[in-house]
């Protein structure tokens, strides 16, 4: 190999190395919204950078290359939720102990209530309302027509404001 192809793959590697330290938890984040599972979310975005390696060369900037990660990251977690699921189901809650503290209660039922949407639905209250895009970006993403993001959004809120879940104490 010629020495400036090795300069410029180190050279590159180091920096979507870089890239992966800086943004990789926020990525982390954004599958485990999705997902609802750590090791999955690590799953999902361990697929994303690899499929997205390749175009690191190709993309000029990190914030257009976090939009490409992004993309791929939501457009892999539907393709996998379109897969036949073969996987197991637990049915009995964790063996981990609850934390007392309110903040991890309330993140622990908004999980739950995620959980129970459809994935379609999940997918699109993530890209919404927790990374902020607009309806025409998660359409984008996601791959479909701006009305059904808007229609996936409407029955979402519906199901998340009717939660067990999310109920007050008193009202449960």
């Amino acid at each position: 190999m010629d020495g400036a192809v090795v300069a410029r793959e180190q050279r590159s590697s180091t920096s979507f190395d870089g890239f992966v330290a800086a943004r990789g938890d926020a990525l982390w984040r954004s599958a485990w919204l999705l997902t609802g599972d750590s090791h999955l979310a690590e799953d999902l975005v361990q697929t994303a950078l690899a499929k997205s390696w390749r175009a690191w060369d190709r993309i000029d900037d990190e914030g257009g290359f976090e939009a490409y990660v992004r993309r791929v990251l939501y457009t892999t977690y539907v393709s996998w939720w379109r897969r036949r699921w073969t996987g197991e189901r637990p049915t009995e809650d964790l063996p981990e102990t609850a934390s007392a503290a309110p903040d991890l209660a309330l993140r622990g039922d908004l999980t739950t209530a995620l959980a129970r949407l459809p994935r379609g639905q999940r997918a699109v209250v993530v890209l919404r309302y927790f990374e902020d895009l607009t309806e025409r970006q998660a359409a984008e993403v996601l791959g479909c027509s701006v009305g059904t993001v808007k229609s996936q959004t409407a029955r979402a809120m519906t199901a998340l404001r009717s939660s067990p879940s999310l109920r007050p104490e008193e009202d449960a």
